[in-house]
């Protein structure tokens, strides 16, 4: 029997009343067939809009769309190693993490499991108050923390903010979250791509956009018909000059095997593929701006040359 390939877990953080809740609900409302696993602290405090619940089976409540729920209280390696073993198995993962908790140890440690990978780290940052808080004798550190370990920043409920604020929330965020790719949001309504990464299928890609900014997000398949150096081309497209959200695909190497190429902000990583995929197509996501076509093509034809 073949191995299962790692589940990717998305830890979703950020300071309290940021939209981290907000924001899993609407993964949820939007998951789109995916089996979408949620892990949380503490089911005192449930995060689950009640009209997705269907009902519940010991520790882990069922949610409408296959989804569900699980409490990990102060033992998050073994709700994972359980959520792993569950069948059907999940899709995704996502792990909530509570407002004053730092998302990159909780994702260093799935990195310690061999049945998962790390899908990125999502950090909600409260468009109105995030400088603020930032600037707090006692909770400064933590918001600094933060940021700092995105991947991707959601600044979040901008309908509160005007323009001149928001350029200055953005300007200020360069500088605390360098290595992430920053987008904004109300109501936390992202494409489920966007924050999940792309899946195992080849279906076409079509990004649900938010109502309030139609042409916010952009996504656009482009062909790799040549043997690439993978890491190469991973590292070209997570650069900043490059401006992607998100970016996946399968390509043949020089040795004439198939790697996957996974891109969230500037983090990369390059696996060998576990099935057969559709060799040959990279899917890009962009927040803001237009796909960069053209200097996608120059980076696969640079990678293409040899390898590095």
């Amino acid at each position: 029997m073949a191995a299962l390939p790692p589940l990717p877990v998305t830890v979703v953080g950020g300071y309290l009343g940021a939209g981290k809740t907000t924001l899993v609900n609407h993964l949820l409302r939007h998951a789109g067939g995916r089996r979408i696993a949620v892990l949380v602290n503490d089911f005192g405090q449930l995060p689950i809009d009640a009209d997705l619940i269907l009902g519940s089976d010991g520790d882990v409540v069922a949610i409408a769309g296959g989804c569900v729920c699980c409490a990990y209280g102060s033992d998050l390696m073994a709700a994972l190693e359980t959520m792993a073993a569950r069948r059907p198995r999940p899709d995704h993962v996502v792990v909530e993490a509570s407002g004053v908790a730092l998302p990159d140890g909780i994702a260093l440690s799935v990195e310690l499991l061999a049945s998962y990978r790390r899908g990125g780290v999502v950090v909600l940052a409260d468009a109105e108050t995030v400088r603020r808080h930032a600037a707090d004798r006692y909770v400064g550190d933590t918001i600094d923390r933060q940021l700092a370990a995105a991947d991707l920043v959601i600044v979040n409920k901008t309908d509160l903010v005007d323009a001149a604020a928001l350029d200055a929330t953005l300007e200020w965020l360069a500088a605390a979250a360098p290595r992430a790719a920053v987008t904004t949001a109300r109501g936390a309504d992202v494409p489920l791509e966007a924050v999940l990464g792309l899946d195992e299928t080849d279906r076409p890609l079509r990004l649900r956009r938010p109502a309030h900014a139609p042409a916010a997000w952009d996504a656009t398949a482009v062909a790799v018909g040549h043997p690439v150096d993978a890491e190469r081309l991973a590292r070209m497209l997570a650069s900043p000059e490059m401006g992607l959200v998100r970016a996946k695909g399968v390509v043949r190497d020089h040795g004439g095997g198939s790697r996957v190429i996974q891109v969230v902000g500037r983090r990369w990583a390059v696996t060998p593929a576990t099935a057969e995929g559709t060799a040959g197509r990279l899917v890009a996501i962009t927040a803001g701006h237009p796909v960069p076509a053209a200097a996608i093509a120059a980076a696969i034809a640079e990678a293409a040359v040899a390898q590095a």
